[in-house]
């Protein structure tokens, strides 16, 4: 007998919908597998079989994260396959910060009620990501929640764990003054800042619509566009030539994400004028009245990742991630002295 409860179902939880959810999004995993799945989703756990041949002190590296309130445009624009980019992204590029290879991922999806068309968007868009960071979908969660969540809202996390031989993680130790810092170029906001960005905007649902000259797209256009996924190229990167540091761009912009791959006694010095100019962290500045130092402590302006290298590796670096469709460039050096980050 089939699982079934008009009780539960008058209660504002449709079991056959999540049955439903479930075999939409089966196509959609079965993308992200790679060596190492021994199942497919709906068991009680993922099963990963990691293949450690060559390494001589595995190092296992998580890490989790959520979308946050950039899902309130997804919500607004009816848009949600590409929402599921964004969770895989803020997981898997803060584990490669530590030389880690994204193994696999699990997303927790929270919802007001089951649209089983919705749900395979996300999981969709999950799905590319792994692709993308080169990790497999092994498992997750969907749960409907009926006054807990609006009925077309909802909530996605997710987490990941990567594999790094011991000798090979990075961390500050051998930042020097000197090293050159560059900066890979981020796709827009990513995925933080949103509550400032959507009291800026005053965020509705007329505005995300209107078409803005500057952006070259509408409002809603721009502030959706998804998380970039650094992994492969950060990955192949360290396999070109020795990379010191990482550190992903996220919350808290540069003040508080560089200082986080510095040893102590040296600051980052970074200049300005390196950055990319991105019309829309102009068009925030401008029209939310926001001080340069509060910009730059949260958002990325147009950096979503920075690495150390020695700076007779810094010109090779950028060659190769431009070469392998990373826009990158020299953004500053580490100096001698003081603390954190200083823009110049």
């Amino acid at each position: 007998m089939k699982s079934y409860s008009e009780s539960y179902k008058a209660a504002g939880v449709d079991v056959t919908a999540g049955y439903q959810a479930v075999e939409r999004m089966k196509s959609h995993v079965a993308r992200t597998n790679i060596p190492g799945v021994l199942s497919g989703i709906g068991g009680f756990g993922g099963l990963f079989q990691p293949d450690l041949s060559g390494m001589k002190a595995p190092v296992f590296v998580s890490g989790t994260d959520g979308v946050g309130t950039k899902l309130k445009l997804a919500f607004l624009m009816d848009k949600h396959d590409t929402i599921g980019i964004d969770c895989v992204a803020m997981c898997v590029n803060d584990v490669v910060c530590c030389g880690a290879k994204p193994l696999f991922f699990l997303d927790y999806l929270a919802v007001g009620k089951n649209h089983p068309e919705s749900i395979e968007k996300i999981v969709s868009g999950v799905a590319d990501g792994c692709v993308q960071a080169g990790c497999a979908l092994i498992g997750g969660e969907t749960a409907e929640m009926p006054g807990f969540y609006p009925a077309d809202e909802y909530d996605l996390a997710g987490f990941t764990v990567g594999v790094v031989d011991r000798g090979k993680m990075l961390d500050s130790t051998s930042v020097r003054p000197g090293d050159a810092l560059v900066g890979l170029e981020s796709s827009g906001l990513h995925s933080n800042g949103f509550s400032l960005v959507r009291k800026v905007f005053n965020i509705g649902d007329r505005n995300v619509n209107m078409q803005i000259g500057d952006l070259g797209c509408t409002l809603g256009e721009e502030l959706l566009k998804p998380t970039k996924i650094y992994v492969k190229p950060m990955l192949e990167l360290m396999r070109q030539l020795p990379v010191k540091a990482v550190s992903h761009i996220t919350g808290g912009g540069f003040y508080e994400n560089v200082p986080r791959m510095l040893p102590a006694g040296v600051t980052a010095r970074i200049e300005k004028n390196r950055l990319p100019q991105m019309p829309v962290f102009a068009l925030l500045q401008q029209q939310g009245n926001i001080p340069e130092r509060d910009m730059y402590n949260t958002f990325n302006m147009g950096i979503g990742m920075c690495a150390a290298v020695a700076p007779e590796n810094a010109d090779r670096a950028v060659k190769f991630l431009n070469a392998n469709g990373m826009p990158a460039r020299v953004i500053g050096e580490i100096a001698e002295g003081g603390e954190g980050v200083e823009l110049c």
